[in-house]
């Protein structure tokens, strides 16, 4: 959504209820030093409305949350709230804080049981530690407190951000039986279909409002810019035609028309705002390579577990040349490890893995492990050296390469290490783009990225003629794209359906289920035959309740080791002033993040095996 704001003939239809709103902001306008952020923005939400924020990376969104909850201040215009108006906001990056999750839940003024409520309700114990958490806990955190804290106005900046399907549902759920009115800025099309009624779309410093949820939203948006665009060409033959006839008329050279110099005048300055608001977008492009073979990957009774913990049991799958399979499932249910399973990058317990001939794979890892934090942007993206890079067998400049995904020239020389989380996976992507593949696996690639990357992901995905393995939490995402979907409940079943998403929860209407009656007798029927041995009741030896208790204490100390040690890396001249220490510090940091994801397995395999022994 990127074309000029010319005039438009299609207004967008809005509607009032006559109920004075909630809160407001009138004729806004903020700037960023000589760059104009907002230009006369207007926004009101009334009770119950549930309405989408929607604008490309960079437009300004979170700024204007931020302006709404009073937490910056613009450079003019009017903010309105209703006198006692109850307001939540939830950031993108929420911390958690106090000793305990039921701490940070109640800290907004919630009763002790309306947090455990709201906490149970979102798969948490109020008693757990805030320490250590992962991104999926944090975020549920959050939006527990949120609704403990019972609003009148939601305001909620991707919420769905590490959230798996069934915790986004919970969401959309305590959405719709909530009273309270509701503003959301989120990339997930699925989720924004269910819960909103309005759209307010911000682009080039203003907000246009649409009456509609945004499922009806886009096609409207599309009708918009193609009537913005052929108002920006008519504006450019105008210019045109004026200017041959102010410059070449011999009346209008006799006459000085004054008037006239000032409407051609006029013009350019229009026709210069308008070019100055257009933005480049990503240019996204694959190269499939060389044709794999028909077989891509074949696996026969494949089975994985960790310790007491099962990943998958006695899988069998073929994928061919050309599928797009999609791997869905709830978090922790071992998505990550089958495809490590698949690419044969960790060994089965038992089965075999069978990989097709030529296969040039390409692996966009969730993690981002792949980065070096020490690297630059060129480093990353010319790790054998040079200054070009290969695109569908052209050369070309690394710097027009990283401009063409939105990567600004004073950026190519940062380390990666000082880039955002969507800048990170933009990288990646632009990685994955240099070098013939025709075996492409995409761990959770639509984190951090807009609905407009999002799109251009898509259109090239559609047109990739290589094998593609995805693992995503996005439904919509999922429905364009898959050609067969394969469940992972995180106790070892695993179901595939042709199709999508949508599809998979046709075929497998409970397969995720685990308390109905349905899903029992098919986890039971799952079981090996035979009958079971009876598990004696004892405890854990001696070495598991001593790496128990390490555990535990590493996963509560850690993580504010590691916040100190990036507080000291986020200096920003620190790269310059003392590049040993910037590598120290880095080094020290990766070292901390493994033995806490060591301490976290080694905690979460020792308590079920407590649990089970018990």
């Amino acid at each position: 959504m990127s074309k000029p704001p010319a005039k438009s003939n299609t207004p967008a239809p809005t509607r009032s209820s006559g109920r004075p709103p909630l809160i407001a902001l009138r004729d806004v306008q903020l700037s960023d030093g000589p760059v104009q952020m907002f230009e006369g923005v207007d926004i009101a939400l009334e009770p119950r409305q549930r309405a989408a924020l929607v604008g490309r990376n960079g437009a300004g969104k979170s700024t204007l949350m931020r302006i709404l909850t009073g937490a910056f201040a613009p450079d003019s215009g009017e903010r309105f709230l209703q006198p006692g108006l109850r307001m939540v906001y939830v950031p993108q990056e929420p911390e958690i804080t106090g000793d305990t999750l039921l701490d940070h839940v109640t800290a907004g003024g919630a009763q002790d049981w309306e947090g455990e409520s709201a906490l149970s309700t979102f798969g948490l114990d109020g008693a757990k530690s805030t320490r250590g958490l992962s991104g999926g806990e944090i975020r549920r955190t959050a939006l527990a407190r949120a609704f403990a804290e019972k609003p009148d106005l939601l305001l909620l900046d991707e919420p769905t951000n590490h959230l798996d399907v069934f915790a986004i549902e919970t969401l959309e759920r305590e959405i719709a039986d909530s009273g309270a009115a509701l503003l959301v800025v989120s990339h997930d099309r699925a989720f924004l279909n269910r819960v909103t009624d309005r759209c307010f779309w911000l682009a080039h410093r203003k907000v246009r409002v649409f009456d509609q949820g945004f499922a009806a939203f886009e096609p409207w948006a599309e009708k918009v810019e193609a009537e913005e665009e052929e108002a920006f060409r008519r504006l450019t033959k105008a210019i045109e035609r004026e200017t041959y006839t102010f410059y070449r008329s011999i009346t209008a050279r006799r006459t000085r028309n004054e008037g006239r110099a000032r409407q051609l005048e006029a013009m350019r300055a229009q026709k210069e705002t308008l070019m100055r608001d257009q933005t480049r977008g990503m240019e996204l492009v694959l190269d499939s390579g060389a044709v794999s073979g028909k077989r891509v990957v074949e696996v026969k009774g494949l089975s994985k577990a960790f310790g007491d913990r099962t990943i998958v049991r006695d899988l069998s799958l073929r994928i061919l040349r050309g599928d797009r399979l999609a791997v869905v499932g709830p978090n922790g249910a071992g998505k990550t490890t089958l495809v490590k399973l698949l690419l044969g990058e960790l060994a089965a317990d038992a089965g075999e893995v069978t990989l097709g001939t030529g296969l040039q794979t390409a692996y966009l890892d969730q993690a981002r492990v792949d980065l070096k934090p020490t690297d630059t942007l060129w480093d990353a993206l010319t790790p054998t050296g040079g200054d070009q890079v290969m695109v569908r067998g052209q050369p070309m400049h690394v710097a027009a390469f990283a401009k063409s995904f939105m990567f600004k020239e004073s950026q190519i020389r940062q380390p990666v290490a000082s880039l955002s989380g969507g800048e990170r996976n933009r990288l990646l992507l632009a990685r994955a783009l240099t070098k013939p593949a025709n075996l492409l696996v995409l761990d959770e690639p639509t984190n951090d990225l807009d609905i407009e990357t999002l799109d251009l992901l898509e259109g090239m995905l559609e047109d990739y003629d290589g094998t593609l393995i995805l693992v995503s939490h996005d439904r919509d995402f999922i429905d364009r794209l898959a050609t067969s979907t394969l469940g992972l409940d995180g106790r070892g079943r695993a179901a595939e359906a042709p199709g999508g998403w949508s599809d998979f929860n046709r075929q497998y209407p409970d397969f995720f289920d685990r308390g109905s009656a349905k899903a029992q007798l098919r986890v039971e029927a799952a079981k090996p035959a035979g009958p079971e041995p009876r598990r004696a009741a004892v405890k854990l030896t001696f070495k598991d309740q001593r790496r128990l208790e390490e555990a535990e204490k590493e996963t509560a100390t850690l993580p504010g080791e590691i916040e100190g040690l990036e507080t000291q890396l986020a200096d920003p001249g620190l790269y310059a002033r003392n590049p040993k220490r910037f590598d120290a510090l880095t080094a020290q940091i990766d070292t901390l993040r493994a033995r806490l994801a060591r301490a976290e397995e080694d905690w979460l395999a020792l308590e079920e095996k407590r649990e089970g022994l018990g």
